[in-house]
């Protein structure tokens, strides 16, 4: 089913076959094992998957493939399945901390981290 759509968005036979086996999450190592050629043809057919996508990386191909292969729900399901206390203006149930700005508090041991965000630990 992928393929066929990857094929329709003008992928070749094989760019749609490495593409469809990135999205499973195989490496280029293991795309290049399964169909008997090496690394850099791998790499060669990602680049030109990209142009022919406009994604810019391996990360947005994946993105892009994951309504295809069942991963992301309709919008009529997802509104459906919003989370308790999430509203139509805010979506997010939970507050979103930028990073950095964040103070831990041990148990008995007082506060973990400083007003920049780093901390002693080397974390």
């Amino acid at each position: 089913m992928l393929r066929d759509v990857l094929i329709q968005k003008g992928l070749s036979n094989r760019e749609a076959e490495v593409a469809d086996l990135v999205s499973k999450g195989l490496s280029n190592k293991e795309v290049a094992n399964q169909l008997f050629v090496t690394e850099k043809t791998v790499k060669f057919h990602l680049t030109n998957i990209y142009k022919k996508m406009n994604v810019k990386s391996r990360a947005q191909l994946i993105v892009w493939c994951l309504p295809h292969i069942g991963f992301v729900e309709s919008e009529s399901r997802a509104e459906v399945s919003q989370p308790a206390g999430a509203s139509a203006y805010n979506t997010q149930a939970t507050p979103i901390i930028p990073a950095g700005n964040t103070t831990i508090t041990l148990p008995g041991t007082g506060t973990f981290g400083n007003r920049n965000g780093n901390n002693d630990a080397g974390v």
